[in-house]
């Protein structure tokens, strides 16, 4: 069979431009954002809220440790996920505020000491779970670090 030879530049369309293509005027183009500015504001609180919710319930199911549900059980969820939806809602206003650096740590930081008090929560001893939590947090740090280190500038700006 016979096929036409591949046109140089591929299969894009006259005019067409890839997302992260500088323009003439030597800005890039951004990719097309599928929903509106109200869902973005809507799943800015309501992500971290489910999030808490879900926390607050593995720490409330951890602390009782198959035993009865009771009402100082219960206080114990419902605060867990209220201060992780609070802190989570304050990290994701404030963080990308901030230099790389510290935005890691703040968010690694939020990480470790929520995977702590959830370990602490099982009959382990306490060293264990601050190690736990330290090996977690330094995880964390590591991998944000990278992310932000190889999508922003020096200035918190993105590259991409």
């Amino acid at each position: 069979m016979t096929q036409a030879a591949p046109a140089p530049g591929g299969m894009a369309r006259p005019g067409r431009r890839e997302i992260g293509e500088r323009v003439p005027g030597g800005r890039r183009t951004r990719p097309p954002d599928v929903f509106d500015a109200r869902t973005h504001r809507i799943a800015h609180f309501a992500v971290p809220v489910v999030l808490g919710l879900v926390y607050g319930y593995w720490v409330a199911a951890d602390a009782r440790q198959g035993g009865p549900i009771t009402g100082g059980n219960l206080l114990l969820g419902w605060l867990s996920a209220l201060v992780f939806a609070v802190v989570s809602i304050a990290l994701l206003r404030l963080a990308p505020r901030m230099t790389r650096e510290l935005h890691a740590l703040l968010w690694s930081a939020f990480v470790g000491i929520a995977f702590g008090f959830l370990y602490i929560q099982t009959p382990h001893s306490i060293w264990r779970a601050v190690m736990m939590s330290l090996l977690v947090a330094g995880c964390t740090f590591g991998t944000f670090f990278y992310r932000y280190y190889t999508r922003e500038d020096a200035f918190g700006h993105r590259v991409r």
